[in-house]
């Protein structure tokens, strides 16, 4: 399959919402991936771990055209810059290569991942990490699914991981070097790190919130996510049975995401991190 060939694969109108999210994830993934294969340069945006690269405006320039053609009453928001206004009172959010640094560097855990929302929520989400070939899919009208299989580890006849403390599971996130100098940031992540029973910070909030909607990373926390970051995971894990929220410290927005007990526990330790 060339990469022209790929990229210009047309999706079908008709495909119901959830289709169509996993559809473009999927092809916007495997877009990416083979123009790495065939060998990619980076520009930095504002660090040098902040890095955006071709696949990543390709990705998003494939995904901007088959909505516009297949939901073109609909808004569409993408990090890499793509912003149409729609008329339906629905956005889809992109984000074409989540983990663009671990994309560059070779690394397998990175995904193209995409939300719906609409004037009150987000409706749906869709995670594909496609090295791994892991399909992440739920919202409001689809129980979440990695690969079309039913997740069920926020189910109370599963093990009940909605029940289990902070303290006894992993959590990941992120930070990056620059925000551990500035206390007002430092004080509130460094009270939820040293909460959990152990941390992992991966580079892929995506693929993070997918695995913790699938039970293989306990919880997870992180400041100021734009929406691309943060729709697409908090849909699936709230369609899994999770629990998301948010929470204003510091003059800093924090999302987590995880068991209903574990989120509780993670939003009290970062407000103990006020300085107010």
């Amino acid at each position: 399959m060339t990469i022209g060939r790929h990229s210009a694969v047309e999706l079908d109108p008709s495909l119901d919402d959830y289709q169509l999210a996993a559809a473009l994830v999927r092809e916007a993934g495997q877009l990416a991936l083979l123009m790495r294969m065939a060998g990619l340069q980076s520009e930095q945006k504002t660090s040098i771990s902040d890095v955006v690269t071709a696949a990543d405006h390709a990705a998003e320039a494939y995904v901007l055209e088959q909505l516009q053609r297949c939901r073109p009453a609909d808004g569409i928001l993408g990090e890499e810059g793509a912003s149409v206004h729609g008329t339906s009172g629905r956005t889809w959010v992109i984000d074409p290569v989540d983990g663009t640094y671990n994309f560059l560097h070779g690394s397998t855990y990175w995904c193209s991942a995409i939300a719906l929302k609409d004037s009150s929520d987000v409706v749906l989400g869709a995670i594909f990490q496609p090295e791994e070939d892991k399909l992440w899919l739920g919202g409001r009208a689809h129980p979440s699914t990695l690969n079309g299989e039913p997740l069920t580890v926020f189910h109370e006849d599963r093990g009940a991981r909605n029940g289990t403390a902070v303290a006894e599971l992993g959590a990941a996130t992120y930070i990056h070097p620059s925000w551990l100098m500035d206390p007002l940031c430092a004080m509130p992540w460094h009270a939820a790190a040293t909460s959990a029973a152990a941390l992992r910070m991966l580079g892929s909030g995506s693929c993070d919130l997918g695995r913790v909607a699938d039970g293989q990373l306990g919880c997870w926390f992180q400041h100021s996510c734009p929406e691309w970051d943060w729709l697409p995971g908090k849909a699936i894990v709230r369609a899994a049975g999770g629990a998301v929220d948010t929470v204003r410290v510091n003059g800093l927005e924090w999302f987590m995401a995880g068991g209903t007990t574990a989120v509780r526990q993670l939003r009290a330790a970062l407000e103990s991190g006020s300085v107010a």
